[in-house]
């Protein structure tokens, strides 16, 4: 699922360095909007406001247990 999501949002936003350990910080609201998005788009779960944390976005595996989080309350 890592690579999955890895190569998605290196399509979405091919300037962010998804390695970053500080991965939040690269972002601008567009870039969390997309990344919120194309998520949402591909596991077809329900991405809220209150997701884009810098908790949330931390890292590449901050994101993926997200995902993984949301599929489990789907």
């Amino acid at each position: 699922m890592k690579e999955k999501i890895r190569q998605l949002l290196e399509d979405a936003l091919p300037l962010v360095d998804f390695d970053s350990d500080f991965l939040f910080s690269e972002l601008d609201s567009l870039g969390v909007t997309t990344i919120l998005m194309t998520l949402a788009d591909e596991y077809d779960i329900k991405m809220e406001s209150s997701d884009a944390t810098p908790k949330n976005l931390k890292t590449l595996d901050s994101i993926v247990a997200l995902v993984e989080r949301k599929l489990a309350e789907k």
